[in-house]
């Protein structure tokens, strides 16, 4: 199993940046990707940003790219989101989201998320 803990959430100005980290732990051998989703009050859960563990491949939502950028620092097992230009409309739950892979059982962990508010 992994366990995810996210940090980095709570208010910003339109046009401000927040760091959303994401530590991991427990069978880190086995994460093939980890990412961002977030879900705003009557909406669905949508992808933000992901990364590829091992080549540090990244994925963006159109909506993000240009403006967060998703990283990684696996000796810490942590993944990053750095969010600049935020806008309003990006307020909602944040959730750190792992898949592991172990021969042809996929697993997906996600962590409890954490709230980022735009707003002035």
């Amino acid at each position: 199993q992994v366990q995810l803990v996210e940090s980095g959430g709570g208010l910003v100005q339109p046009g401000g940046s927040l760091r959303l980290s994401c530590a991991a732990s427990g069978s880190i051998f086995s994460i093939y990707t980890m990412g961002w989703y977030r879900q705003a009050p009557g909406k669905q859960r949508e992808l933000v940003a992901s990364i590829i563990r091992n080549s540090g491949i990244t994925n963006y939502a159109d909506s993000v790219k240009g403006r967060f950028t998703i990283s990684r620092d696996n000796a810490k097992n942590t993944v990053y989101l750095q969010m600049n230009s935020l806008k309003p409309e990006e307020t909602a739950v944040y959730y750190c989201h792992s898949r592991t892979q172990v021969g042809l059982t996929i697993v997906d962990y996600w962590g409890q998320g954490t709230q980022v508010t735009v707003s002035s």
